[in-house]
């Protein structure tokens, strides 16, 4: 009976017309495009389900945004969980946020192991630069696209600007950039202020791009209504599912043991890590160079570079830091093994808390929507979030055109300045290139994306890199 109900759950159609047949289609798409970190991912999903598909409208995208951006953990693959759940229910979030991670895991795996066995593989260095490249445009277009819709008034712009400036100079923690920009719109819509409502506002930019109908609609989805039972069963499964694996390893491997590190680092890591994918990447990387001396500072970069220029979130390094950690530690097993294994049990305690927080948070948060002082806070939300995300694409800039860094601690001021005598040349014309590509001849991202890879090996072939 329940194999039976659950086909006909898969095969009927919801209200909005969007068939779990489609849904998979597209979601596998998302997935297969979300190159270049948090700031890309998102803004590939608001292309596709915002502008393309009209699966849900722009003001419904960026409070399920503002949600994922204050919760532990990736943002962008939560997002993905939470539109998927609003569409089709539990079973749809579950499919959205594991195809998210799936091209990642696979790409990572594969690299893990060639780096494992091989090092550094110069044509497929060659082809990162080129990839590198491509996701730089797509990531400034990432900051324009959220920003022409996030930043509706004259109160909005300057917020954003502060956040990138908090951030960005001051190294000012995310989670105390987020509470400060909720307590201004809180306070101030609470106050009658109009400048914080999604559509109003003196200098309202008159977006054409503006709140559109969409398939989904505003009303609350019937399985979107919050109960205490539906709380607690959400809980226990999802608790379950990522704490006994946990359990079971430090029962039978015990303290000390690599695995058991790994499960324990990583499960901590899921549940402290507020302010996205670089917070966790600051946090990982203290912990796998300076605690357990898993990797050296040099080949963390390397892994982020494998994550950077593969599909899925940025944080898939940690599935390289789980793998590389359990590799030279194999114990009775050998190292591609135990690497394996590694890296996988790394992923699995990184990736299935997200389903708790959004299954058990969203409901709530759904409810709460029509609250007006919590969409002051939650716009106040969305421009500090361009803020920082205009930073993740100056942070990747600086990084991807430059190949030394000026650290600068003067006065209040802490951050990683270019060193502009390093300058890479050909980094800077494919990034161009790129960009004109994308900004100018409306080139789309698979196509940009060939063609800066193959730009990059064809430098290695003639001697240029």
């Amino acid at each position: 009976m329940t194999q039976v109900s659950t086909a006909e759950n898969i095969k009927s159609v919801p209200a909005h017309g969007v068939s779990f047949n489609e849904a998979l289609r597209v979601w596998t798409r998302v997935a297969l495009l979300s190159f270049g970190g948090p700031a890309a991912q998102i803004a590939v999903m608001h292309r596709i389900l915002v502008d393309e598909k009209r699966w849900i409208s722009e003001s419904r995208f960026l409070y399920a945004l503002n949600y994922c951006m204050l919760l532990p953990g990736p943002e962008a693959k939560q997002l993905a969980i939470y539109i998927g759940w609003l569409m089709h229910r539990t079973l749809g979030g579950i499919v959205a946020g594991s195809l998210f991670v799936v091209p990642g895991v696979i790409s990572i795996m594969a690299l893990s192991y060639i780096y494992a066995l091989y090092g550094n593989v110069p044509a497929v260095v060659a082809l990162f630069f080129g990839l590198k490249a491509a996701v730089l445009a797509i990531v400034v277009e990432a900051v324009v696209r959220i920003g022409k819709r996030a930043l509706k008034n004259n109160a909005l712009r300057p917020l954003a600007a502060a956040a990138f400036i908090g951030i960005f100079f001051f190294d000012i923690p995310f989670p105390l950039i987020v509470l400060s920009a909720a307590l201004i719109g809180f306070i101030g819509t609470a106050s009658g202020a109009e400048v914080f409502k999604s559509n109003g506002g003196h200098g309202s930019s008159g977006d054409k791009h503006s709140d559109q109908p969409s398939l989904l609609g505003d009303e609350l989805p019937e399985h979107a209504h919050p109960t205490m039972a539906r709380a607690l069963s959400v809980s226990a499964v999802w608790l379950a599912l990522w704490l006994i694996p946990v359990i079971a390893i430090l029962a039978t491997l015990g303290t000390g043991n690599v695995f058991s590190d790994i499960a324990v680092f990583f499960s901590k890591m899921a549940v402290v890590t507020f302010g996205g994918a670089y917070a966790v990447l600051a946090y990982v990387a203290q912990g796998a160079v300076e605690h357990y001396h898993w990797l050296k500072p040099g080949e963390m970069l390397d892994g982020l570079g494998m994550a950077e220029t593969t599909p899925g979130p940025l944080i898939m390094v940690l599935q390289f830091v789980g793998f590389m950690a359990a590799y030279r530690d194999p114990g009775i097993l050998s190292p591609l093994v135990a690497g394996t294994l590694g890296g996988l049990l790394a992923t699995w305690v990184t990736f299935t808390p997200c389903f708790l927080w959004i299954f058990l948070g969203a409901p709530f948060v759904e409810m709460l929507r029509g609250n007006k002082a919590l969409n002051g806070a939650l716009s106040a939300i969305t421009a500090a979030v361009v803020g920082v995300v205009l930073n993740l694409a100056i942070w990747f800039a600086i990084h991807t055109l430059f190949r030394q860094t000026i650290p600068v601690h003067e006065f209040l001021f802490s951050f990683d300045a270019p060193r502009l005598s390093s300058v890479d040349p050909w980094a800077l014309v494919l990034s161009v290139a790129a960009a004109v590509a994308i900004f100018r001849f409306k080139v789309g991202m698979i196509p940009t994306l060939a063609g800066c890879c193959a730009a990059g090996i064809a430098l290695y072939f003639v001697g240029v890199l």
